[in-house]
């Protein structure tokens, strides 16, 4: 009977532990359905970007007061870990507060500052829910979050309140048997917000007092394991992939296209024919930009699981604040949508079964995609260096060269580009012409 409880967490800790990883590996799978890109240029650099963008949150600090409030929640999923370990110890080895013996005074300081960590989240993710449910930012009661999203963000803010409130109520029941004098429950001291609240339930027996403590903690670690298994499915995935994601970003200056030297060889090969090399007529016809999730580059999937839904983007967007249909938000959401979409076929059938569906039209409009100005706004202001423009690019690419979908403006410059050599309507050999009159 003595191993019961631990053979109960135990078996506990295995399932989510195991689910963890399965998703965690079909979400891996999901992301590598993309083309090869090769990002591991410059490692110094990279993990320079690794500390400062998602560690350091350094793009949050353009607005402290946000920022120091999202790095209270931060630091509160980060650091409490450390409290994690000790009752997954406990819960593995049968033990109470395994870490007092080792750590000894050491431990009452580590506690404290666990609790105060713990009222600062409380606070903030109540600051955090009045923002999008009673202030109602316009950036969170954008169309973009109808649905899953909106309640998604709320479920995580109210879990984290619920979580700091049983970590802190256990410590409440834990210091009461303490005073009580249960054998059970070392003496630690009294902690700087527990210790308060231990006063809240002097009246409630011994046997009480350890229904509740217990309560407390097998909720508490129960609902991490919950947590831990709910974020492959959530937006707040990118507290794990926000440190990849900063590590692998592009280097190059914001705003460099990738010109596809195939299509350069075209324009070269239009100028100087004998260069052109011999067709091979049984190859493959050559794809240009992106029309699936499967045409975008693994970083490019990578960035739609590691997006936030904060809305940064769009809120700095020209097209958007102008009335424009274009939201880069929305363009992260779908194309992890189309991904998960793309998932679940594959699971279904072993290998990804044509559905008559894509990313560009059945997703993302063309309208949302002629509306970009390829500003760089968005990629400027996102935290975890997101960039939705290579996205746009590929898919506006795709439009045009494989499509030939484009407006009648973009058409007329692509035809003087193809007969003249230059955007205007004039013939390569009047473009001098001007000279010429000059002389006389």
């Amino acid at each position: 009977m003595h191993y019961i409880p631990q053979v109960i967490f135990i078996l506990m800790a295995g399932f989510a532990v195991a689910m963890f990883t399965k998703n965690i590996s079909r979400i891996r799978r999901n992301i590598l359905l993309g083309r090869e890109e090769d990002l591991t240029d410059q490692p110094a650099l990279r993990w320079r970007n690794l500390l400062l963008l998602a560690l350091g949150q350094k793009k949050m600090f353009r607005n402290p007061t946000v920022a120091v409030m999202h790095f209270i929640i931060y630091a509160g999923f980060i650091i409490i870990n450390v409290e994690v370990l000790e009752i997954v110890l406990d819960g593995l080895l049968g033990t109470h507060r395994l870490f007092l013996g080792t750590l000894g005074s050491f431990y009452h300081f580590v506690i404290n500052f666990f609790e105060i960590l713990a009222i600062g989240v409380i606070a903030v993710c109540v600051i955090f829910l009045a923002r999008r449910n009673i202030i109602k930012l316009r950036r969170f009661i954008s169309h973009d979050l109808d649905g899953w999203p909106r309640s998604d963000a709320n479920y995580i803010l109210i879990t984290e309140i619920i979580l700091m409130s049983l970590f802190l109520i256990m410590n409440a029941t834990d210091r009461s048997l303490q005073i009580a004098g249960n054998e059970h429950y070392h003496d630690t001291g009294s902690f700087i917000i527990s210790g308060g609240m231990a006063n809240w339930f002097s009246g409630m027996s011994a046997s009480q007092l350890v229904l509740l403590e217990r309560a407390c903690w097998w909720l508490h670690i129960g609902g991490i394991f919950a947590f831990l298994n709910y974020l492959p499915y959530s937006k707040h995935l990118h507290i794990m992939l926000a440190f990849p994601n900063a590590y692998y970003t592009r280097l190059e200056p914001k705003g460099k296209m990738d010109n596809m030297q195939n299509v350069q060889n075209e324009v070269l090969y239009m100028m100087q024919p004998e260069l052109a090399p011999a067709t091979d007529p049984g190859a493959e016809p050559m794809k240009f930009g992106a029309k699936d999730v499967f045409d975008l580059s693994w970083k490019n999937l990578l960035d739609a699981y590691s997006c936030t839904e904060c809305g940064r983007c769009t809120a700095a967007c020209p097209a958007n604040i102008t009335g424009k249909l274009l939201s880069p938000r929305k363009i992260m959401m779908d194309t992890r949508d189309r991904l998960e979409e793309v998932g679940q076929n594959i699971d279904a059938h072993k290998t990804f079964q044509n559905d008559n569906k894509s990313l560009l039209h059945d997703y993302i409009s063309v309208e949302e995609l002629r509306a970009c100005t390829t500003c760089n706004a968005c990629v400027e202001e996102c935290p975890v260096s997101i960039s939705p423009l290579d996205i746009i690019l590929e898919l506006r690419r795709s439009l045009v060269m494989e499509e030939s979908n484009a407006p009648q403006e973009w058409n007329g410059m692509f035809s003087n580009i193809e007969n003249n050599f230059a955007p205007w309507k004039l013939s390569p050999d009047d473009r001098d012409k001007w000279a010429t009159e000059l002389e006389s």
